[in-house]
């Protein structure tokens, strides 16, 4: 180890801008300016991982090189009960970081707990068969030892049916729930032994359903349980060379499968004994399935790698066969395998998925809330309500969680135990409902907000659990210049008034969108979109009025022929737009002919000086200004008007932005 200076520590340490550390390091600021020497032994030893490696020779041969040490542990899981008392050997605590506290600040995401215990029916007279027929000349004290070490958890937790059995109900639950390759989501299967884990590759690789890779160490090296004599396991052997003449060597053979782990299309499941469950950081890894004893730190550092933050991952999974955690709708405290630590440390670590499906009931009703005084038997009712953009976030933020919720407890076996089927088809039935009338009120109002990742979790969640059948279709962004494909999509909607207000807020639109491209045009087609809206609104025209006249608008804009411009502009490219700006300027003083004259001659002097990347090219620009300037000198003398030189600028001004954003 080696001694550096407090002011030393604090450069390091802030040049790596990690806060915490800087936070503890600026407790000992006072001693920061004073060199170690043999008279002033202060030193700084900052220990990671303490709760694991400072309680036997270690710590103590450390403490004997640095007598007057100023001695600062770390770790990133909770003490258990037993290390709180001996880690008085670093001080008082100088700052903690909840698990509570890490899934609101929204640095890790919340982790569920689901067990499935397997249940095997096992046909007991044939077993006492069989063990009679294979037991021939032992003792009874022997085939009493025998039939004892048989029964144990270890043995009938690694039958081979009982494998599986867990391979097909984890294939499903993942296939059904995560696997896609738009989200790129990824789990995990601890198993308690080499051979366990290609066991379950095996009968994975039957089910067909997902692709998996087998993650472990050397044949020769101990993992979990197991016995490490390579005699006693040939096939670890078989698959161990096989890895070698695939991959080459070890390290070569965890690289590969890691990076293609990393890969939203590479490999979706990697079965593990004891790797990659402590300080693999993979954000894509979503779901833990656990089919191995786990105990105190070793079950918080396994969970931890499905609870980092990925795009559109909204929970860890965790999902034990093994029954390591029991019911964790009791205290925490009381579970055996978690019993060493304080409950309070360990508050907000994980929670049952019954907790998450017991909040659905709740979503539900809060999603019909929204319509609090709205018929709802009448869907184009409930259209019109959500007219105003606020309370169509609303309906969007409660239909999002909703759908949220019922997604995970359609993944989950109890849920299917515990609540009526009647009830479930009615959340099934309802999100239907409401899903289509999301997108009758997108296609409606125009929607611009980009509701992607509500899509995917909508679209996933329709095919794996309900069916898409009287669904309306996701469809991507469509234009009204596509008028073909616009028209079929608009005729969907339910009534003319609905057909009507898509159309005009989709011109509407399209205004805005247009809007720098001709000012005086849009701005004008804007207002007329807008009348004709607000007349709808207050019933001052019939559905079929509405409809015809929002027909008759698209038809102008997806034509491009404007009856608004001189018969001689309308086969130039800009000058329109530029006739717009005189006209707003000088209506007052020229006739439209002169008007139009001089929008075609300014498309003109713009062209003839552009060149190859002109438009922030200044001084291009400056000499675009100088021709239009000169010749509206030339237009006040000729016509026998004047312009004030705030006109003059304001219009050349205006043209040659518009020149620039329709170049």
């Amino acid at each position: 180890m080696q001694a550096t200076s407090g002011k030393d520590l604090i450069r390091l340490v802030r040049s790596e801008k990690n806060e915490i550390i800087a936070t503890v390091i600026n407790k000992f600021e006072t001693l920061a300016d004073e060199k170690i020497t043999d008279d002033n032994p202060n030193v700084f030893v900052l220990v990671d991982e303490s709760h694991r490696s400072q309680y036997g020779e270690i710590h103590s041969k450390m403490r004997k090189v640095f007598t007057h040490a100023c001695y600062i542990g770390f770790t990133g899981t909770p003490l258990t009960k037993g290390e709180k008392n001996t880690a008085l050997k670093f001080g008082s605590f100088i700052h903690k970081y909840p698990m509570r506290q890490a899934v609101e600040d929204k640095a890790v995401v919340p982790l569920l707990y689901e067990g499935r215990l397997v249940e095997l029916e096992a046909d007991r007279s044939q077993l006492d068969r069989w063990f009679e027929r294979h037991t021939q000349g032992l003792s009874d004290e022997q085939k009493a030892d025998l039939k004892h070490k048989m029964s144990r958890e270890d043995v009938v937790s690694e039958a081979d049916r009982r494998i599986k059995e867990i391979a097909y109900n984890l294939s499903e639950h993942f296939a059904r729930n995560f696997k896609d390759r738009e989200t790129g989501f990824k789990a995990q299967l601890a198993t308690s032994s080499k051979s366990t884990a290609l066991r379950y590759k095996k009968y994975l690789d039957e089910c067909g359903l997902l692709t998996s890779e087998v993650v472990i160490s050397a044949p020769d090296t101990r993992e979990g349980h197991e016995d490490t004599d390579p005699d006693k396991q040939p096939e670890v052997q078989k698959f161990w060379s096989r890895m070698i003449e695939r991959f080459h060597t070890e390290d070569d053979y965890n690289r590969e499968i890691i990076e293609d782990f990393a890969r939203s299309d590479g490999v979706d499941l990697l079965i593990v004994v004891d790797k990659l469950l402590v300080g693999f950081d993979e954000p894509r890894n979503t779901v833990l399935y656990i089919d191995k004893p786990l105990k105190d730190h070793a079950i918080l550092q396994a969970i931890a790698r499905v609870n980092r933050l990925f795009e559109g991952k909204e929970f860890g999974y965790v999902v034990d066969y093994r029954g390591i955690l029991g019911d964790l709708n009791e205290a925490i405290q009381t579970y055996d395998a978690l019993a060493d630590f304080e409950a309070d440390d360990l508050a907000g670590t994980i929670a049952d998925v019954a907790a998450e499906v017991e909040k659905l009931p709740q979503h539900h009703s809060d999603l019909w809330a929204v319509f609090s005084g709205v018929n709802t038997g009448d869907p184009e009712a409930m259209e019109r309500f959500l007219q105003s953009e606020d309370r169509r976030q609303v309906f969007y933020d409660a239909l999002t969680t909703y759908t949220g919720t019922l997604k995970v407890a359609l993944g989950t076996v109890a849920f299917y135990e515990t609540t009526p089927e009647g009830r479930i088809q009615t959340y099934k039935r309802d999100v239907k409902f409401f899903h289509n009338l999301r997108m009758s009120v997108k296609l409606r109002y125009a929607e611009v907000v980009d509701f992607r990742d509500y899509e995917q979790k909508i679209r996933k969640l329709l095919d794996d659990h309900i069916g898409a059948e009287g669904v309306k279709q996701l469809t991507p962004e469509v234009e009204i210049f596509n008028t073909e494909k616009f028209d079929e999509i608009v005729s969907e909607l339910s009534t003319p008034r609905a057909r009507a207000e898509a159309i005009l807020n989709h011109l509407k639109r399209t205004a805005l969108e247009k809007m720098e491209i001709d000012p005086a045009y849009y701005r004008f087609f804007s207002q007329m979109i807008e009348d004709t809206l607000r007349s709808i609104e207050q019933e001052r025209m019939n559905e079929l009025e509405a409809l015809a006249l929002a027909k008759s608008l698209q038809q102008q804009e997806t034509s491009g022929y404007r009856q608004d411009i001189p018969q001689r502009l309308r086969s130039l490219r800009d000058a329109p737009a530029y006739y717009g700006v005189m006209r707003e300027s000088l209506s007052d003083r020229l006739v439209e002919d002169v008007l139009a004259e001089i929008a075609a001659q300014v498309e003109k002097l713009i062209e003839e000086n552009k060149i190859r990347d002109w438009v922030d090219n200044p001084d291009v620009l400056n000499r675009m200004r100088n021709c239009i300037e000169d010749y509206l000198y030339d237009i006040e003398k000729a016509q026998q008007v004047r312009f004030s030189n705030v006109e003059l600028d304001e219009i050349i001004e205006r043209v040659i932005d518009i020149a620039r954003k329709r170049a």
